[in-house]
């Protein structure tokens, strides 16, 4: 099974923020000088439309759209570098052109943008993932996806006129077979000094404090032993 140390660094913090502003920036660039990039969304069945696989993530109809993708595209995706640092760019690289490509071949007409499709590939591959690693931190994770976006499960239905379900289900489809496609990846809690195959107890200076019969020694009384 491959492993990696869950290890806290500046990519879970730097790496959801260059996402987040990028999506804003496209689409402050967009409305600035009225660059009419709405028309580079995924278009299906089109084969000008397959140029929207790439563009379409940076692409939303309005602030209230590109608000309601910013602050879950940031948690899912800093959860994803957390956790899954060494994949975490696949997962949404190859998310982005495989759901992308699903919902060209799916839907129906129409032009569908918006980050929402990375959206629902990685909480979904959260999801899952957690579930079939059997990893108690990442099942936790499961259900604080499950606690927080559990209600994203019906936009995967044509429920309402205006949202690109087939974008949605085509992310959730993508994130469960990243989930087990990566099945064997799962990181691994950090060890302690003293479960490391060469630990010596005899040359561990917090050991050295307890004789044999586990008594604690004081520091001075171990200098006084030592110097005997």
């Amino acid at each position: 099974m491959k492993s990696s140390e869950l290890k806290f660094s500046l990519a879970v913090i730097a790496y959801p923020m260059l996402l987040g502003l990028a999506i804003w920036y496209a689409y402050w660039m967009n409305l600035e000088f009225g660059l009419g990039w709405k028309r580079y969304g995924i278009r299906p069945q089109e084969v000008e439309g397959l140029v929207g696989v790439l563009t379409s993530p940076f692409l939303h109809g309005d602030v209230s759209h590109l608000w309601n993708n910013t602050l879950p595209l940031m948690v899912l995706s800093a959860a994803l570098f957390y956790f899954y640092r060494k994949i975490s760019w696949q997962i949404i690289g190859f998310g982005v052109l495989l759901s992308g490509l699903l919902t060209w071949l799916i839907a129906d007409n129409g032009n569908h943008i918006g980050a929402s499709g990375l959206i629902y590939v990685m909480a979904s591959f959260i999801f899952f993932k957690g579930i079939l690693a059997k990893n108690y931190r990442l099942v936790a994770l499961s259900l604080i996806v499950v606690f927080m976006y559990g209600s994203m499960i019906w936009y995967v239905f044509p429920i309402k006129a205006g949202i690109s379900w087939e974008g949605h289900l085509s992310g959730a489809i993508t994130g469960l077979l990243f989930a087990i496609v990566y099945r064997s990846t799962v990181p691994s809690d950090p060890k302690y000094v003293w479960e490391s195959d060469n630990y010596d107890e005899s040359k561990d200076p917090f050991m050295q404090h307890f004789d044999e019969e586990g008594n604690f020694i004081s520091e001075s009384e171990l200098r006084r032993l030592e110097e005997e």
